[in-house]
Parts: structure tokens; C-alpha cells; sequence
């Protein structure tokens, strides 16, 4: 399955820690944005780079669903 099949995103990314490297497989929302996520190894919350949408297009290995499908996200 293809990160950009507009049918069936996938909903899984792993998000890696800028502050401490920490690796974890997170389950994404399909139609909102997470802007924040809190690393559950240092406590250091995670937010969006500036120009991107969400957690997961800044720190994910995978960007969001919306992101994903070609629509609009977050607005």
C-alpha cells in the first residue's frame, strides 16, 4: 500500500523525538491535525515546524491522512 493512495491511507507513522531521538508508532486522527505531542521518554512537547500542518508532517515518518489524500488539512 502506497503513503499516497487516496483510498486507504496509512494511519500509523512513527514519530522521532527532535530532543532525544525517541522512536514511537502513533496512531494518526484521519480528519483533524495533532498539533502537539509530549515524547514519552524526556516530556519534551512536540509541535509543528513552521509550515507544516501537524506533528506528523513535522516529525512523523509519515505525513497525516488529509496530507496524505490531497486534501487540505486543517482548514
Amino acid at each position: 500500500m502506497s503513503a499516497t493512495d487516496p483510498e486507504k491511507p496509512v494511519l500509523t507513522s512513527v514519530l522521532t523525538c527532535p530532543a532525544c531521538g525517541h522512536e514511537a508508532a502513533e496512531e494518526m486522527p484521519q480528519d483533524a491535525c495533532q498539533w502537539f505531542h509530549e515524547c514519552p521518554a524526556c516530556s519534551a512537547l512536540l509541535r509543528p515546524k513552521h509550515g507544516d500542518c501537524c506533528v506528523f508532517c513535522s516529525y512523523g515518518s509519515i505525513p497525516c491522512p488529509p496530507v496524505q489524500t490531497g486534501r487540505n488539512c486543517c482548514g
